[in-house]
């Protein structure tokens, strides 16, 4: 482990996990059967259950890990495993933009969820946007051996996609605050968001 990431290991991930449990605790539905895509270890989304009691989570990811905070099941990177209307959410913590084609999970959340599709990921816009989320990708995730397409989306490029498969925005939020200044003058500007969207009941 290099410096870099020692520092990303010791002042930022712990934050990062903090801060976004809190963050996506607040746009979960009450009582919610959650689905967490991509979960890791799954630290994140047991801090978000011990934040909301009421939640039940439930992961899945494409490498699973001898130890685990939640119950976590393989799955193949495209087909989630587990029938329609399985879950009230389904959860994306920075994993799209390691997909070639974010659409496809997209879909399989569509199928799986009843309520809604929580999303934390990035918009490439502004100075810099681009090489700057391809270091924060290379010291967080490429020596674990993650796939790095980086495939980052601007913002109006979500919107048209979510207006594609008929996603409503219910929540979006770009003020994050991940990391602590100075780092955040550099790694948070618009980079980041979270958001829900809710799926059209028929």
């Amino acid at each position: 482990m290099n410096l870099i990431e020692q520092i990303h290991d010791r002042y930022i991930f712990n934050r990062r996990v903090r801060v976004l449990s809190g963050q996506l605790a607040r746009l979960v539905p009450q009582n919610a059967r959650l689905l967490d895509v991509g979960c890791g270890d799954g630290s994140l989304t047991h801090l978000l259950s011990q934040k909301r009691p009421d939640v039940q989570p439930h992961g899945i990811d494409v490498l699973v890990r001898d130890q685990t905070w939640i119950p976590v099941m393989p799955f193949d990177g495209q087909v989630i495993p587990y029938g329609d209307a399985s879950f009230d959410v389904v959860m994306f913590v920075d994993v799209l933009h390691h997909t070639v084609d974010p659409m496809v999970l997209l879909r399989e959340a569509m199928r799986v969820a009843r309520q809604a599709i929580i999303l934390k990921d990035h918009t490439c816009n502004g100075w810099l946007a681009g090489p700057t989320l391809r270091f924060m990708d290379q010291v967080g995730n490429q020596r674990y051996g993650v796939a790095l397409p980086y495939n980052y989306w601007p913002q109006q490029k979500w919107c048209n996609a979510f207006e594609k498969l008929g996603l409503t925005i219910g929540a979006w939020n770009q003020r994050l605050g991940l990391y602590p200044p100075p780092l955040s003058w550099f790694f948070e500007r618009s980079l980041h968001f979270v958001a829900r969207l809710d799926l059209n009941q028929i």
